[in-house]
C-alpha cells in the first residue's frame, strides 16, 4: 500500500480487529467537509483582517508553525486525528488566507479561479477514479512517489539557498516558459498524489479500518488540496506576469 502522501506512512489503515465501528467512504467525506469547512472559516477570517488593513503577519505565522505541530501529531498519533485534524485545517486556514490575500491584491480574481480549479481537478481525478479510467498499480505509486519526494527536495534546496546564499534553483519562480512548464508538472504531481489518496481510503474501508481512520483519511485528503491549491494558485501568478 505504498504511497507519496506521508499520512499514509503510519500504519493507521491496518486490519481493525475486535468489535468497533468500521471506516466507511460516506465517513471519510463527510469529515473531509468538515474539515474543509474549518480551514475556509480561518482562511475568510485572515483575509478580512487583510482587507481591514490589519497586519497578518503573525496570524500567518501561528497558521504554518500550528499546523505543522498538528500535521506531525496526526501522522504519528493517528488516534489522536478526531482532535487534531480539525485543529490543523483550522491553523492552516490562516497560512492559506494570507497567501491568498497577497495574490488577490496584486492579480484581482485569481483566488476564485486557483480555488475553482482545484475543485474542478479533484472532481475529474475523482470521477477518471471510480470509472477505473484511472488504475492505481505499483509502478504508478513509485512514479508518483519518486516525483513528490523529486520536488520535495527541490524546494528543500531552495529554500537552503534563499537563506544562506540569497539565490534560488534556476527557473524555479520563473515566469518564461520553463518556469510554466515546471509549475506545470508540480500540478500534475499534486494532483496525481489525489489518486493515491482516493486508493488508499478505498482499501481501508475494504480492510476494515478503525472509525477514527476517516479523520485521519479526511486529513490525508486535506493535506494534498492544500498543495494542489497552492501550486495552481504559483501557477497563475506565473502566467499573469
Amino acid at each position: 500500500m505504498r504511497t507519496s502522501n506521508p499520512v499514509w506512512k503510519t500504519g493507521a489503515f491496518q486490519d481493525a480487529r475486535g468489535s468497533g465501528e468500521r471506516m466507511t467512504m460516506g465517513g471519510t467525506i463527510g469529515k473531509t467537509a468538515v474539515l474543509f469547512l474549518f480551514l475556509l472559516g480561518t482562511s475568510i477570517y485572515t483575509w478580512s483582517q487583510y482587507i481591514q488593513g490589519n497586519d497578518i503577519g503573525m496570524m500567518m505565522l501561528i497558521g504554518i508553525v500550528g499546523s505543522l505541530i498538528f500535521a506531525l501529531i496526526t501522522i504519528f498519533v493517528p488516534k489522536a486525528a478526531p482532535v487534531t485534524a480539525p485543529i490543523y485545517a483550522a491553523l492552516e486556514g490562516f497560512m492559506i488566507g494570507g497567501i491568498s490575500s497577497f495574490a488577490e491584491a496584486r492579480f484581482p480574481g485569481i483566488v476564485i479561479q486557483a480555488a475553482m480549479l482545484t475543485l474542478a481537478v479533484m472532481g475529474a481525478l475523482l470521477f477518471l477514479y471510480t470509472s477505473r479510467t484511472i488504475r492505481v498499480t505499483k509502478k504508478f505509486r513509485v512514479m508518483v512517489l519518486s516525483a513528490t519526494l523529486g520536488i520535495l527536495l527541490v524546494y528543500v534546496i531552495n529554500f537552503v539557498l534563499r537563506i544562506f546564499f540569497q539565490t534560488e534553483v534556476p527557473y524555479l519562480h520563473s515566469s518564461g516558459p520553463i518556469g510554466i512548464g515546471i509549475s506545470l508538472f508540480i500540478v500534475a504531481i499534486a494532483a496525481l498524489n489525489l489518486v493515491l489518496d482516493f486508493d488508499f481510503i478505498e482499501r481501508g474501508v475494504r480492510r476494515g479500518a478503525p472509525k477514527h481512520t476517516e479523520w485521519v483519511g479526511a486529513f490525508g485528503l486535506m493535506v494534498t488540496l492544500v498543495w494542489l491549491y497552492i501550486e495552481i494558485l504559483r501557477l497563475l501568478q506565473k502566467i499573469r506576469r
